[in-house]
């Protein structure tokens, strides 16, 4: 068969090198994919939100089967797109990708259902936002209406600070429209949890738990990025835990998708936190989340097409989802700078006897075939193991084989779940 997957990051490239085991599979495409992902599926140079190139390319080599990744193309409809064509999908309709591509309908289906997230106001006007904040509990959070590549949420620890994030997204548009309206919700504490799922509307499987960590910096300091490392399965997430989500949480969320009309097929990312008063929900995405995608599938067993035709199908209920009794380390190598200013086009050379999986997320290749920084997250290296703290330290041992000029990664990726032991 002939299988398509939409975006070209680190995620997009754990995706083929899970599919690429698939014996089902002849060829893979990767539109646009990257320099990294060029050694693995056949590059097209097409963007990930072309929607109509995208279809045109689809038709004219008779795809199969597509996968759409990234949260743009989804929200943007490529799926309705595809499927008119006659081309099955991985990954949810423009209807049901809102989930992710508005927080305010979000925010107010888990209000309307009874799932269990922050308290909120939503805002569409300036001064009507920052009039609530001269009395808003703080600290306080601050989002974003639309998507703004996992950056548009501020934690505002001072109410200086949180007028400044509004100013900045409703006023000056730092995220564009997405800006446009904002949501303002109670800060909630605990530990963090990712928690992927695969739905066909009907069934949902949770994947292996993960940890993100997003600030630039160790020790959690720093500004927000997509995401510099992750671990899973999160020692947070115990089965106790598991069992509360997914009857008060992933159950009927899936209810209240099918209830509004908008049934989701695809990969459903629950971002949790374990408070006191129990797991609420801080964010759904409608897809893969990145870099959880680099620890989840390099622990799936069962074969990754064959879940995917299932929820495309509507027969997730017939497919044993395993996966291993391990746990794997993600350790982000960046451009130093990002995610502000740096400098792009620096040779990646790995030494042998490298044993890390490599996941490419911002590189190209060069006439003479060399792989060039080419992106604030160059990529991630990852290791597997029978013990989360094996998984760590082999994940920085193999960090060391990796080498571009400008390199940066965070020293601590691992250490908070450790903790928990």
């Amino acid at each position: 068969m002939k299988v398509l997957v939409v975006g070209g990051g680190g995620r997009e490239h754990a995706i083929i090198k899970a599919l690429k085991k698939s014996p089902q599979i002849d060829t893979l495409y990767a539109l646009p994919g990257n320099g990294g992902i060029a050694a693995d599926a056949v590059c097209v140079n097409i963007g990930a939100k072309d929607i109509e190139g995208i279809t045109a390319f689809a038709k004219e080599n008779a795809i199969d089967f597509a996968v759409v990744a990234p949260d743009d193309p989804l929200v943007l409809g490529t799926v309705d797109a595809l499927q008119a064509e006659g081309i099955p999908c991985f990954g949810p309709e423009k209807k049901a990708a809102i989930i992710e591509g508005s927080k305010v309908f979000s925010k107010n289906l888990m209000k309307k259902y009874g799932i269990p997230t922050a308290r909120y106001e939503t805002f569409d006007n300036m001064e009507d936002a920052l009039a609530y904040l001269e009395t808003a509990p703080i600290p306080t959070v601050i989002k974003a209406d639309g998507l703004a590549l996992g950056k548009g949420v501020v934690i505002a620890e001072t109410r200086e600070a949180a007028f400044d994030a509004v100013r900045s997204m409703m006023a000056d548009r730092i995220f564009g429209e997405s800006g446009t309206h904002i949501v303002i919700e109670e800060f909630l504490t605990g530990p963090e949890v990712s928690v992927l799922s695969f739905t066909d509307g009907k069934t949902v499987v949770p994947m292996v738990s993960s940890m993100d960590h997003k600030r630039a910096h160790d020790h959690d300091e720093g500004l927000n990025t997509g995401g510099m490392g992750t671990i899973a399965p999160n020692p947070y997430y115990t089965e106790a835990v598991a069992k509360e989500c997914m009857e008060k949480i992933f159950l009927p969320t899936i209810q209240a998708m099918n209830a509004e009309g908008r049934t989701f097929k695809g990969c459903l990312y629950f971002g949790l936190m374990l408070t006191p008063d129990g797991p609420k929900v801080i964010e759904y995405n409608c897809r893969f989340g990145d870099p959880e995608t680099q620890v989840v599938l390099p622990l799936l067993e069962t074969d990754l097409f064959t879940i995917m035709q299932a929820v495309a199908n509507g027969t997730l209920d017939q497919v044993d989802v395993r996966f291993k009794n391990e746990a794997a380390c993600c350790v982000v190598m960046a451009s130093n700078g990002y995610p502000q200013k740096y400098e792009t086009g620096f040779e990646i050379t790995v030494d042998d006897g490298c044993t890390a999986e490599i996941y490419v997320a911002g590189a190209k290749k060069d006439e003479a075939g060399r792989l060039l920084t080419a992106g604030g997250r160059v990529l991630g290296v990852v290791c597997t193991a029978p013990e989360l703290k094996d998984a760590i330290d082999s994940a920085y041992a193999q960090v060391e084989k990796v080498h571009f000029e400008n390199a940066y990664f965070r020293h601590d990726i691992g250490a908070r779940a450790l903790q928990a032991k």
